[in-house]
């Protein structure tokens, strides 16, 4: 089984789509992550973001793992453990601007691609673009969504509960900007696909999106059997 997750910055995907792998059994993959460690690997490498084919060509020569369990899942690159430095405000600033490169995409898109097919008992992907163009004949997609002023309210209380520094303003100007970012795009910009389940969160807490998810999995299962 292939579950699909998109949706905008703060809206609750990965938390959801750990809940459900562990639920499920099922391979999580953070597709985010696998950005954010090209960031990375372009920041080191002293790169600058707007030189697309360099990037692209990092994207191409990184080997990015993720290992683990969803609730500790860890992220190599090339053998390095880079769990904690893809997660700096830096790094998720630089991720933001990489996933614009069109060919960084499309070589993400593939390794995504291999990953899912080659997972056993299937494989939850969530990112912004799941659903619309890695897999679009996933068996369930889902799209979360929740007004800015709440993914940023959650973003903030994640942050402060980490001990990053920033503030509501600051995080809600990010969201905005990633936002404005995701949905320009010239290549696979966030978008709902046409057969999506979307779910507002704005009002809901983990628990009461986490079973509607569920309810609507085993509604598909149940169509498919």
């Amino acid at each position: 089984m292939i579950i699909a997750i998109d949706g905008p910055s703060g809206a609750g995907k990965s938390t959801l789509g750990k809940m459900l792998a562990t639920k499920l059994g099922l391979l999580y993959l953070d597709t985010g992550a696998m950005y954010r460690a090209v960031a990375l690997a372009s920041v080191q490498a002293n790169v600058r973001l707007d030189e697309s084919e360099k990037v692209a060509a990092i994207a191409e020569k990184a080997r990015i793992e993720l290992i683990g369990e969803p609730d500790s899942l860890q992220v190599f690159m090339d053998g390095d453990d880079v769990t904690a430095a893809i997660r700096t405000l830096e790094i998720a600033q630089a991720a933001s601007v990489v996933s614009t490169n069109s060919e960084v995409r499309r070589i993400m898109v593939r390794h995504q691609r291999e990953i899912g097919n080659a997972a056993p008992n299937g494989c939850v992907l969530e990112g912004r673009d799941i659903g619309s163009v890695v897999f679009p004949d996933a068996d369930i997609k889902f799209f979360l969504t929740a007004k800015p002023d709440a993914r940023a309210r959650r973003r903030f209380e994640e942050d402060k509960a980490k001990g990053r520094s920033s503030s509501y303003e600051q995080t809600l100007a990010e969201i905005n900007q990633r936002d404005e970012r995701d949905v320009s795009r010239a290549d696979s910009p966030l978008t709902i696909a046409d057969d999506a389940v979307v779910i507002d969160t704005s009002e809901l807490d983990l628990s009461e999106v986490f079973e509607a998810m569920l309810a609507k999995i085993q509604e598909q299962k149940a169509s498919a059997a």
